[in-house]
């Protein structure tokens, strides 16, 4: 799970998602939800599920990837990352 801070609101993000998935798929990670908080369209949830620690370490240090997520408003300082248990799903 990841929280993050935008500076420009959700659309423009939503954009850059749709417009870099199949990079995203390509590294092993799926976009299972994204959303904005209903009153603070700057601030918002993602849930990222990845093939494996390595396709998550390939994402987090994929620099094209995150001067796209920043041209579209993240504040990538702001980013805060939960690793959910190995009991987690999704239906």
């Amino acid at each position: 799970m990841l929280t993050q801070d935008l500076s420009r609101g959700f659309a423009p993000w939503k954009e850059m998602y749709f417009g870099n998935k199949a990079h995203l798929n390509a590294l092993g990670a799926r976009l299972v939800f994204a959303g904005a908080h209903k009153d603070d369209d700057n601030k918002m949830i993602v849930l990222i599920d990845f093939d494996s620690p390595e396709a998550m370490k390939a994402f987090a240090g994929d620099e094209a990837l995150k001067a796209k997520r920043a041209a579209a408003g993240a504040i990538l300082e702001s980013n805060v990352l939960t690793m959910m248990s190995d009991e987690s799903f999704s239906g």
